[in-house]
């Protein structure tokens, strides 16, 4: 059985960092995409990095310059790095995984996951 665990999220002061943590277990962890999405109150899930199992990186343009993905393919674990905080990225930060996705027009698309964790909150305050 697959499982995805978030950790690391917390409340932060705005121009923070936080470094978010997603363990996997019971998949092949290098055949996967990695992906980091997030849900604020009252708004819809929204894609905001990813790696692919070839290494390929994607974020959305609001954290470009700011947030940083990696992936340790020995410790399973895929990490988020997120400095300059603002308020505006407060929301429950939820961890995906996809299998074999490398498609560009796809690995931004929260359908195209097919497991995810339970999500871990990053509040920023101004």
């Amino acid at each position: 059985q697959v499982h995805l665990v978030e950790s690391g999220g917390g409340l932060v002061l705005a121009g923070g960092s936080l470094r978010l943590s997603c363990a996997a277990s019971g998949l092949t962890f290098s055949n996967y995409a990695m992906g980091w999405f997030r849900q604020a109150p009252g708004k819809e899930r929204e894609f905001v990095a990813t790696s692919s199992r070839s290494g390929k990186i994607y974020y959305i343009d609001s954290v470009k310059g700011r947030f940083i993905i990696s992936r340790d393919n020995i410790k399973n674990t895929v990490y988020l790095q997120m400095n300059s905080l603002k308020p505006e990225d407060t929301a429950v930060y939820y961890c995906a995984a996809a299998f074999l996705l490398e498609t560009p027009t796809l690995i931004m698309g929260a359908g195209s996951y097919h497991y995810w964790g339970q999500g871990t909150q990053v509040t920023v305050s101004s």
